[in-house]
């Protein structure tokens, strides 16, 4: 596998924000979203073994993990990675871009699946591939990164056209419309939790947190 880099550190968004978390992030992704702040595992990274992995995390005093990206489902040996943690007791979030299917994840007993559904202003929504809300189930969350308006209304009729059992946020875009994304919520009672990203509050928009 390639690895982008692995690090400890607080969830800052999803059920787990405040939570220590063990940071896996790899390489590469299939998606070029025009906010993404993780442009950096593009490309760079270091090869892996699983066994490399699992001894790099046994650093940390931690029993949760995060799998992220770039697009962990493209990494061919990401399932034996998932599967080994599991079995030596962690518990993870996988989170994925929407654009691949997570049939082979369901079902999974200590697996987070965290789905990012995109919305028009990442110029990648085209790319969803929508039946994997079908997939979630009340363990699982969705999320949509929302820029404005239009991204609003996109993902509120996703939702009220899929109807997910999942846990679903709505985050904006890191630096915009907070306080419109909030009055939006409230002001159609739509029963979905604001995302407000906690580590980047904490320590800023960088790499490593």
């Amino acid at each position: 596998m390639k690895i982008n880099e692995v690090f400890y550190s607080l969830q800052g968004e999803g059920n787990w924000t405040g939570l220590p978390n063990i940071f896996i992030r790899v390489t590469g992704c299939n998606l070029r979203c025009s906010y993404c702040d993780t442009k950096y595992a593009y490309e760079h990274g270091k090869k892996m073994s699983v066994e490399d992995i699992v001894d790099e995390i046994q650093k940390f005093p931690c029993k949760h993990i995060c799998i992220t990206g770039g697009e962990p489902l493209l990494q061919n040996n990401i399932l034996d990675l998932i599967n080994i943690l599991l079995k030596r007791g962690y518990r993870i979030c996988l989170e994925t871009n929407g654009s691949i299917s997570i049939e082979k994840l369901v079902g999974k007993k200590s697996l987070i699946i965290s789905l990012d559904i995109k919305c028009p202003s990442s110029g990648m929504h085209e790319k969803m591939k929508f039946n994997n809300l079908s997939y979630l189930t009340t363990n699982d969350q969705l999320k949509f990164v929302i820029k404005n308006r239009d991204d609003y209304d996109f993902a509120k009729a996703v939702i009220k056209k899929y109807k997910p059992k999942s846990t679903v946020f709505f985050q904006p875009v890191w630096g915009t419309n907070l306080k419109d994304l909030s009055s939006w919520i409230l002001d159609d009672g739509f029963n979905v939790r604001l995302g407000l990203q906690l580590h980047k509050i904490i320590w800023g928009n960088k790499k490593g947190v």
